[in-house]
Parts: structure tokens; C-alpha cells; sequence
């Protein structure tokens, strides 16, 4: 099926407005449904269109000030012994962080609204369960992250929430007591329940142990398309040195962070070029990344709705939902939580930038910090509930 259109339509930089529902799927959509395709129809956002033409310079000098903007560099200055150190950093991100509290100074506060709660434990992937790192494919987690991440599975449901395609984010984990979400939530394996069974899009499946699960794919139509796209990425970036192109499954991730920042531009040309002819596609930019993704409602925080509600969670007085991650992507689901006070977000930043979380947390290592603190806590008010029964 030919979802391309002669016609030039702009791509979303910024996910667009949503509505409440019971999903959040807003209700000023799309009316499109591509033919033998079993989406309902308001899985689609509106996309305005523009005349042929209109996006070509101005849209690329847009999107380099958005990568530019998306890891700016580090202000550096020289003290009196003439080393380096950073300018003014610590001062403002101490100063950040009254606004968006360390989780792990906070964690009494975080522990005292979750007692009598069941905990429901999301995260990100890169930057949260492992460092960034120059080659994405080199985005291993340490054995020590691993062992956390087993430990608290073991006494919360616990998903990994990614912009990798699913089976990638699981070889790198390679745990099997977690659920996991690729391709932001559009590749989705969870338990199966009847109200997960329900929705369209979700079939039946097993997990490389043969267990029965939910298989969520709500942007399956799409896969011919992505794939097309990838392969001409592939092809108009391979003489920029540096540039990585990576299909996601569901969306295709263009990585400049080992590009030389003169030749940004010719990236943003090259990805402009190929999606131009893709109305159905949108480009949205993580850290030194740019991803193009289907234009369908549905993002991060939209599959932690889903596996709420897959995991009988959904709904319930009883439920704090915790989601820790660190990229753009990421805000969907804090915006999700943060919502009717739901639950807490976590943002893993060493540097100050808004956001919807409540909390926050330097870096990874912090992050195995409080996966720990959660276990001990689970241990010990379980070990104090026992005796006082």
C-alpha cells in the first residue's frame, strides 16, 4: 500500500495537543483509515498541508536549531589556576533542582504517599538504564543496572519503555521478568487480560520463554513505509561522516552525534528530502538524534495508559505509577502521571531544562541509586507487615 503523496505536508517537531479520554486520544482527528488497515479512525492526527515548495530552506534551518538546541554544549571558563571548570553549572542546576527535587533526598516523601499503593515501575532505556554513548550500538547497561532492574521487578510490575525497536532493547536488558515497549510505545508486549484483548490492534502472542502475551502494534500499517524510508536514509546519508541510521522498527532514528556539527545541516537536508513525499510521517529530535515516526496518537505516555490498564492497575486509589527517563519523548508519559496527580515522573538530567516531571536524578548511576532504595524499602515495610500481622 502507497501511503506517499505528491503533496508536501509539514512535519511535527512537537507532538501535537491532546484531549482527556479514557486514552487520551484527542477528538479533532483525522478521519483516514488506509484501506484493510484495523485502526479506528481517530488514531490519526490532523496534519495541515502548505504548498509544495515552502518547506525546503526554512524548514531544514528550523530543524538545525532544534539539534543544535537538543544537547547544547557545556559553558566552560578558566579559574585563577588556570584549569578549566564549568561556568556557573552547579550553581544553576542546584538551583533547578528546587524546582525538580533529587528523587533520592526526596525518596522518604516519594515512600510516605506510597504506602498502602501498589508501585507500577517505567523507564527509559538509553541515558537512563545506560549511559549515552557515542555508537548506539554500544549502549550496554552494566551487570550491576541489570542486577537492579531484576531486583525491583521482583517485587513491582516493571516495563522499559523505549525509542528502540523492542527485540533490541531486549537483547540489551535481557531480563525476562519485565515487559517491554519499542518504537516509543508503538511495539508493545504485555500480559494479557481481557481489556487489553479488547483493543484493537492487540493480538495474541508468546514471549521468547513460549508465555501467552499481548502483542500491541498500533502503527503496523506502517512497517512497509518505515522500512522504505530507512533504506533511502540509509542511502542519502552515507557519504556525511559519522551519520548513523537506525530502523527502530516503527521509526527510523538518524544519530549525528558523532557528525561534525558543520555538516548538521546536510543531515537535516538529507531527512528533510526523503520524508518530504511522506505525509503520514512526522520528525520529532531527541539527544543528537532525529527520529521520524508515523503521524498516529499515540506516544509514550499513551502506552503507559495501555499497560496500566493491561496490568489491571488502571484507574485504581491504590496504584502510584513511577516513570524515570530522560529524553524529550519521555514528557509525554511525565505529562500522563503528572495529570490528576497519578503518579511521579522522574527526569534523568545533569543539566537544567523544564519539564513535567516531579523529581529528578543525575545520571544512571543514580538511577540504580534509587532502584535499590525501592527494594530495600519493599523489604523492609514488607519484613515489618509480617510481624505486626
Amino acid at each position: 500500500m502507497d501511503l506517499k503523496s505528491n503533496h508536501t505536508t509539514p512535519v511535527l517537531a512537537d507532538p501535537a495537543p491532546i484531549s482527556k479520554s479514557r486514552l487520551g486520544v484527542p477528538s479533532s482527528l483525522l478521519p483516514y483509515s488506509p484501506s484493510g488497515a484495523a485502526f479506528p479512525p481517530n488514531l490519526f492526527l490532523t496534519v495541515p498541508r502548505k504548498k509544495t515548495g515552502i518547506l525546503d530552506d526554512v524548514r531544514a534551518s528550523s530543524w538545525l536549531d532544534a539539534m543544535k538546541s537538543s544537547s547544547p554544549p557545556t559553558k566552560k571558563t578558566r579559574d585563577f589556576n588556570n584549569e578549566l571548570v564549568s561556568s556557573d553549572t552547579d550553581v544553576a542546576y542546584r538551583t533547578w533542582m528546587v524546582k525538580y527535587p533529587s528523587a533520592l533526598t526526596s525518596f522518604e516523601q516519594i515512600t510516605n504517599f506510597a504506602k498502602g499503593k501498589r508501585i507500577a515501575l517505567f523507564m527509559d532505556y538509553d541515558g537512563t538504564l545506560s549511559p549515552i554513548v557515542d555508537n548506539p550500538e554500544c549502549a550496554f547497561m552494566s551487570n550491576d543496572m541489570r542486577a537492579a532492574v531484576k531486583k525491583v521487578a521482583e517485587y513491582f510490575p516493571t516495563a522499559i519503555i523505549s525509542g528502540r525497536s523492542r527485540d533490541k532493547v531486549y537483547e540489551f536488558v535481557g531480563l525476562t521478568d519485565l515487559y517491554y515497549a519499542g518504537s516509543h510505545g508503538m511495539d508493545i508486549m504485555g500480559p494479557v487480560r481481557q481489556s487489553s484483548d479488547d483493543h484493537p490492534n492487540c493480538i495474541r502472542s508468546t514471549d521468547k520463554q513460549g508465555k501467552e502475551v499481548n502483542l500491541f502494534q498500533p502503527a503496523s500499517e506502517f512497517l512497509p513505509m518505515i522500512d522504505e524510508v530507512f533504506h533511502s536514509l540509509v542511502n542519502s546519508t552515507k557519504e556525511i561522516k559519522g551519520a548513523n541510521v537506525e530502523n527502530n522498527k516503527f521509526c527510523v532514528s538518524i544519530h549525528y552525534r558523532n557528525v561534525d556539527e558543520k555538516n548538521w545541516v546536510r543531515v537535516a537536508q538529507c531527512v528533510h528530502d526523503v520524508i518530504r513525499n511522506y505525509p503520514r510521517l512526522r520528525l520529532t529530535h531527541g539527544r543528537k538524534v532525529l527520529e521520524v515516526r508515523p503521524v498516529i496518537n499515540w506516544d509514550k505516555g499513551k502506552a503507559v495508559t495501555f499497560l496500566l490498564e493491561s496490568l489491571g492497575l488502571s484507574n485504581c486509589d491504590d496504584v502510584l505509577p513511577i516513570y524515570v527517563g530522560d529524553d524529550r519523548t519521555d514528557e509525554d508519559a511525565f505529562k500522563v502521571l503528572r495529570e490528576g496527580n497519578r503518579g511521579y515522573g522522574i527526569l534523568v538530567s545533569s543539566a537544567p531544562k523544564e519539564s513535567n516531571a516531579f523529581f529528578s536524578l543525575r545520571d544512571p548511576q543514580e538511577v540504580m541509586e534509587f532502584l535499590k532504595s525501592l527494594v530495600i524499602w519493599k523489604k523492609t515495610t514488607s519484613a515489618v507487615w509480617k510481624h505486626n500481622k
